[in-house]
């Protein structure tokens, strides 16, 4: 299974994209992380429905799309990685997971998703979900592979 993160922003260099980049070395399956342009100078609801579409224009025929967004489900790590060994035994090719700007996503994306998943009820920097969510599937990986990193 392939895995794509869609995401608004651009990493810049420095400690993120270091914990980024070793999470993406350290993670077996194929991971690709796509950014589109953040749409600062626009009024919220105009930035939401722009980074929105951006983010919609990405997408890859046939895949399976994950949102990440406050009002979705909450995963145990544990969940999280046998929710993607459900979707392997479900043959699922190309998993995309979404991350929004700061302002979130627009109803179109969140109706389109197959699935939501929010971080908890805090709100973090969406530089900072990109890390979380790469270190979850590190950890996913971990979980199935039977190493200790989760313990």
């Amino acid at each position: 299974m392939k895995f794509t993160i869609l995401t608004v922003g651009r990493m810049k260099k420095g400690p993120e994209k270091n914990l980024c980049d070793l999470y993406l070395k350290r993670i077996k399956w194929s991971v690709l992380i796509e950014e589109v342009e953040e749409k600062r100078s626009l009024s919220i609801n105009q930035m939401k429905t722009k980074e929105s579409e951006l983010l919609l224009k990405k997408l890859p025929e046939d895949c399976f799309l994950v949102a990440l967004d406050k009002s979705g489900q909450e995963f145990s790590s544990k969940e999280f990685s046998e929710q993607i060994l459900k979707w392997q035994s479900q043959y699922v090719k190309q998993l995309v997971i979404l991350i929004g700007g700061s302002n979130g996503f627009d109803t179109n994306v969140l109706e389109q998703a197959d699935l939501k998943i929010a971080f908890g009820r805090m709100t973090w920097p969406h530089m900072f979900i990109r890390i979380m969510l790469l270190e979850q599937l590190y950890r996913a990986q971990s979980i199935l592979d039977g190493h200790p990193y989760h313990k």
